[in-house]
């Protein structure tokens, strides 16, 4: 079939290689001029990494990137609350992978710039609105001279973003983005490794958290490059649509100036850091539909949701997956597409609203809850099996462990 795919970003991206590699034909038009590698840090889950691998994606990502080898919680003193092996460290089929959002979207850009060809990727095209006519979907997107192009083929696939037009026009009266209460500021920071070298980790609780983790190899030089996130919950002072510009540390760093814990420092990661940027932590309110006959919602316009558990990229390429399934298994393509949001529908929505409960961070907020001043002894905080059924219970939801 002839699809057109609105939105060149992660989500745009793997949906483009996955309709490819089953004979498609794919057209991508992205709004902005010139696509560039943007971001810090982000995490691949395991059954994500596995999709890409099937698309001949991972390799390149494994040597830009790192396999993570464990994730840890930790309270605001730096005591372990609970940590796990991860990806094939846990036996999975796949890595988890830690890598520069930029570096991300390069690497799914090259391989869809090599297989479908260049031509096939049109920058500077915003889409503005869509319909259905017929047996066609038609896009009309706003072009660089200003002017406005239609496209018409078999399915339209808005890959769009947290600020989607396709969704507005769904759901004219949602609003913007629905503000969590908590601010992040995120950044890089050339560092000596900590703990195993290819750990992630998250200290301290709902109102004051900080997480980090390292998206580079060790260097000759000793260092690595650690992504890290400070959350603070904050009052949002500006509209929360202006979710991605420069921080500044004096807004959030007297808050973690004592996190100087003897595995990892803290304020150095901070002050080290080349460039900080400033992001409120948003989502919105799952929806009852993404689908209008032959024009579908996926990755971000779908169903963007707090930066929690490492889900957002990482569910946008299952969405990849499941939608090139479903029109491998259905003919009729609007049966297609609405096969595919009654299967990842429900569970997106499922991680919408865990991921609003802290998802597996739950454990940091019950630590900071039971014991404010720290522990002596673990025992003495959680019941036997407790922290492993928290865990567990946010893996079913994501679909990292069957129920």
């Amino acid at each position: 079939m002839k699809i057109t795919i609105a939105g060149a970003g992660i989500a745009g991206l793997a949906t483009a290689l996955a309709l490819d590699a089953d004979g498609h034909d794919i057209e991508i038009f992205e709004a902005v001029q010139e696509i560039k590698p943007l971001g810090v840090g982000i995490n691949l889950l395991p059954h994500a990494a596995a999709v890409l691998n099937g698309l001949g994606v991972l390799d390149d990502l494994l040597k830009s990137g790192v396999a993570t080898s464990e994730l840890g919680y930790f309270n605001r003193y730096g005591q372990k609350i609970w940590s796990e092996s991860r990806g094939l460290y846990a036996g999975q089929n796949a890595p988890q992978v830690s890598i520069a959002r930029g570096e991300l979207q390069r690497i799914l850009l090259h391989h869809v710039q090599k297989r479908l060809g260049e031509s096939r990727i049109h920058s500077g095209h915003r889409l503005v609105s869509f319909s259905n006519k017929k047996d066609q979907a038609f896009a009309i997107f706003s072009t660089p001279s200003s002017n406005e192009l239609t496209v018409h083929s078999d399915i339209l696939i808005c890959a769009d973003g947290i600020h989607s037009a396709a969704r507005a026009q769904l759901y004219p009266d949602e609003g913007a983005p629905l503000y969590s209460g908590r601010l992040l500021w995120r950044a890089t920071t050339m560092a000596p490794p900590f703990l195993s070298g290819s750990s992630m980790i998250m200290a301290g609780h709902e109102d004051q958290k900080f997480v980090c983790y390292p998206i580079e190899s060790c260097g000759e030089d000793g260092l690595q490059k650690i992504n890290w996130i400070a959350e603070l919950r904050r009052p949002l002072l500006r509209n929360p649509e202006d979710w991605n510009r420069k921080g500044d540390i004096s807004d959030f760093y007297d808050e973690f100036v004592d996190w100087n814990f003897d595995w990892l420092d803290v304020p150095r990661l901070i002050t080290g850091a080349e460039q900080i940027y400033e992001y409120p932590m948003v989502d919105r309110t799952p929806v009852n539909s993404w689908t209008e006959k032959r024009v579908t919602l996926l990755g971000d316009s779908a169903h963007p949701m707090y930066p929690i558990g490492s889900n957002g990229a990482s569910q946008a390429i299952l969405d990849a997956a499941d939608l090139s399934e479903a029109l491998r298994e259905v003919a009729d393509p609007e049966g297609a597409l609405l096969a595919y949001e009654n299967s990842r529908l429900p569970k997106t929505s499922s991680i919408v609203i865990a991921n609003r409960g802290n998802g597996p961070e739950q454990c940091m907020q019950l630590a900071e809850e039971r014991a404010p001043n720290g522990f002596a002894k673990l025992e003495d905080v959680f019941l036997p099996g407790e922290l492993r059924a928290i865990a567990d219970r946010y893996k079913v939801v994501t679909g990292l462990k069957r129920n």
